[in-house]
Formats: C-alpha cells, structure tokens, sequence
C-alpha cells in the first residue's frame, strides 16, 4: 500500500452541501481500495486566477492509503468529476497528521478581522522632524581683559 496527498479545489457554490460530497467521495475512494488517514476541510478561499469562471474555490486535502492501480482509477474519477475544478494527487513516503499550511493561514484569516491592523498609506511617510539638539553657541562673547 502506497500513501497519497489528495488535494481536490472543488466548486465554490458546494460549501454548504461539502458533507453530502463528502460521503459520496468516500464511497468512491472505498471502491476503489483507498482509506482515508485525515481529512483537513479549508473551506473556501480565493483562486490566483479564475479557472472555469471561478474566482473562489473550496480546498480539501486527503491523506490517504491505498494502490497504485487505483490511483489511476481515482485520476481518472477526478477528471470527469463536474465538482471538481482541479486535483492533485501526489505519492507521498510518509503521511502528515499534522496541520497544513494552508489550513493553517486560513485559521489565521478568519483571526485577521478581530484584530483591526492600521496601515500606513501607500507612498513615502512623511517622517517626524527631529528635536534640535542644545548646542551652546558663544558666538557672542568675547574674552577680553
């Protein structure tokens, strides 16, 4: 048995019936002779460039167990998936059990609101001028005896 990373962007207008899709993409990886090891739901976030007329998109990251034989046969099932907008599917030596990056920055993002950041507008800042320093002059005076 061989472990996979599965990484599906799915149909952003599926978020609210991910759990439906979910259970139907469990069936189909069961069939097939995959087990999935963990499941990271990100949820829905915004695509670097528009695929099929999409400009968000709903990221799940599988971690699973399963065949070669059968990672062909689920390519395969992905590619004619009309839910599915783009997969990877990558061999990986060990599973990760922990977080992913991407899930981590989205827990991060929805933190970002709460937490009201100022920024400077963009351009030069115009700097705060310097208190002049106390420099005795005697400029004035003369010694004279």
């Amino acid at each position: 048995m061989n472990n996979y990373e599965l990484t599906l962007i799915l149909n952003p207008d599926l978020s609210s019936k991910f759990d439906d899709f979910e259970s139907k993409f469990s069936k189909v990886l069961a069939d097939i002779g995959f087990e999935t090891k963990r499941l990271e739901n990100i949820g829905r976030r915004q695509l670097a460039y528009s695929i099929l007329n999409h400009n968000k998109g709903h990221y799940v990251i599988y971690q699973l167990e399963g065949p070669a034989a059968g990672a062909v046969e689920l390519e395969t099932k992905l590619k004619y998936d009309t839910a599915v907008i783009r997969s990877l599917l990558l061999k990986v030596d060990t599973l990760s059990l922990e977080d992913s990056l991407l899930m981590i920055e989205s827990r991060e993002a929805k933190k970002a609101p709460e937490e009201i950041k100022v920024t400077p507008p963009k351009g030069k800042v115009a700097e705060e001028p310097k208190p002049k320093e106390d420099v005795a002059e005697d400029t004035n005076t003369t010694e004279t005896e």
